[in-house]
């Protein structure tokens, strides 16, 4: 679809950037600070280590300085759970502060806040206690978390998100350190997702009752899935990916419906995901205000006969193309590589019209208001000469920001843009040697060295977007 007139994005839209605390904040013993199920992963790889990552929790000041002289409009953070409680039942208020002080000096700089509540990080005793996510204590701790945000940061914060890409937690068991082992993986998934979304739920609804202008949603990762071709098995295919991965837990929070072929699936397998009347009640109360999510990338599904051995998707650990393992879900579908894509060094196709497609999607089968949390590039990045010059990345996040700019176009209700991530952070899958920061930490996996910021081009270039308010396409009419 073209558009004979190009529509500039509203007053007001939030041009932001985002991180998380367990990739961020380093400090993972100081003022009473608990032990996470992140925490409990260090060492268990080469990069995976919480202990400074690129210690904003000393640093925030210097950080959110240059968002206020980059001209931020609004910084996603996530509020660590084990800094306010830290083993999950007791309060700390050194935490209460720590977050305090975040909120007020953002507000300083006119950047609004956008808190995440959960970003994959719990307190590793509710984790030993109980198995985490996986047993419905889980619901209780997380809304005491929660309504201690609320009462504690709502005076000033008025957006929040609940939980951070549950869909991405249960496909990737490993991703969050809590997976149980005794325990089948597909009846896992299936009872983490309904947790997580009646977590949800009850957020939201908590969160209205409590701050009465408050804006809440959840966050979700969405990387639409395409037919390998036009044979009716692979759209079929690409259908059950969507339904199966993405659509499935956002209907239960969005339209409190539960997808009648997901439950058919999993009953032949012997597992019942039937929730029950008052777990639909619960769903059907819930009026989140917009839909978040995170997109880098499209994939690429192909049928997958009965037949086929199963095979859980894996992420490039190597950042050598072709080092991705694509999922084998037999009788659903089997994930491939897109020919007609660039991609990056960890396998990622690079897809800005997917960008708008995954828009038209969402905001069409839910008919609210949409924010992209998460959108950005990893890369290798260098210091040449005190500079980081990363042409690839403005390449990268100019083409989205055309094709969010045309969405608008197209007469969806988008309320913001976050770039992943503001400085560098410690990849989840990938240390830092995979770097996504508009500002350059200088910090190896082995060592912190002195944790110099560096301004990249790419700060400098959305620094420049952020002027305009985001309207790079040609006005025509």
């Amino acid at each position: 679809m073209e558009h004979r007139k190009i529509h500039s994005f509203p007053e007001g839209f939030l041009w932001g950037a985002a991180t998380a605390a367990y990739q961020v904040e380093g400090a993972y013993r100081e003022d009473g600070k608990g032990l996470s199920n992140q925490d409990i992963l260090n060492g268990t790889n080469a990069f995976h280590d919480t202990a400074v990552t690129a210690d904003f929790y000393h640093r925030y000041k210097e950080d959110i300085a240059l968002m206020g002289e980059m001209g931020l409009k609004s910084f996603r953070f996530s509020v660590a759970w084990t800094r306010i409680y830290p083993d999950g039942k007791t309060l700390n208020r050194k935490g209460i502060e720590f977050y305090d002080d975040i909120i007020n000096e953002l507000l300083k700089y006119n950047i609004e806040p956008m808190v995440t509540i959960y970003h994959f990080d719990h307190p590793y005793e509710l984790q030993k206690a109980y198995g985490g996510w996986y047993s419905d204590c889980m619901i209780e701790d997380y809304l005491r978390f929660a309504r201690t945000c609320f009462e504690e940061f709502g005076d000033r914060v008025k957006y929040w998100l609940t939980i951070c890409e549950q869909n991405n937690i249960v496909l990737y068991p490993d991703l969050i350190g809590g997976y149980l082992e005794d325990v089948d993986i597909d009846t896992w998934r299936m009872q983490v997702t309904r947790v997580m979304s009646l977590c949800s739920a009850k957020a939201i609804n908590m969160c209205h009752e409590i701050i009465k202008d408050a804006k809440i949603g959840a966050s979700y990762s969405f990387p639409p899935s395409y037919p390998a071709s036009s044979s009716p098995d692979d759209v079929l295919a690409a259908m059950n990916e969507n339904d199966f991965r993405d659509f499935y837990g956002m209907d239960l929070v969005y339209r409190a419906r539960q997808n009648p072929w997901v439950i058919r699936y999993y009953e032949e397998r012997g597992i019942d995901i039937r929730l029950t009347e008052e777990d639909m009640e619960i769903l059907r109360s819930c009026r989140p205000d917009f839909i978040a999510y995170n997109y880098y990338r499209t994939n690429v599904a192909k049928g997958c006969p009965l037949e086929s051995g199963q095979i859980q998707p894996g992420f490039n650990l190597t950042g050598k193309k072709g080092s991705i393992t694509y999922p084998v879900f037999p009788g659903l579908y089997q994930g491939t590589g897109n020919a007609a894509l660039e991609k990056s060094d960890w396998d990622w196709t690079i897809d800005p019209e997917g960008l708008r497609i995954s828009l038209r999607m969402l905001y069409d089968r839910y008919a609210v208001p949409v924010m992209i949390v998460e959108n950005g590039l990893g890369a290798y990045d260098q210091v040449e000469d005190g500079k980081v010059h990363d042409p690839y990345r403005i390449e990268y996040l100019k083409k989205h920001v055309e094709q969010l700019q045309l969405a608008v176009c197209d007469g969806i209700e988008v309320w913001g843009y976050y770039v992943w991530s503001f400085v560098d952070v410690m990849s989840t899958s990938n240390g830092y040697n995979k770097r996504y920061g508009l500002v350059y930490v200088d910090r190896t996996d082995s060592s912190p060295k002195e944790l110099k910021r560096i301004c990249k081009d790419s700060y400098y270039w959305y620094q420049e977007l952020l002027k305009v308010n985001g309207n790079i396409l040609d006005r025509r009419e």
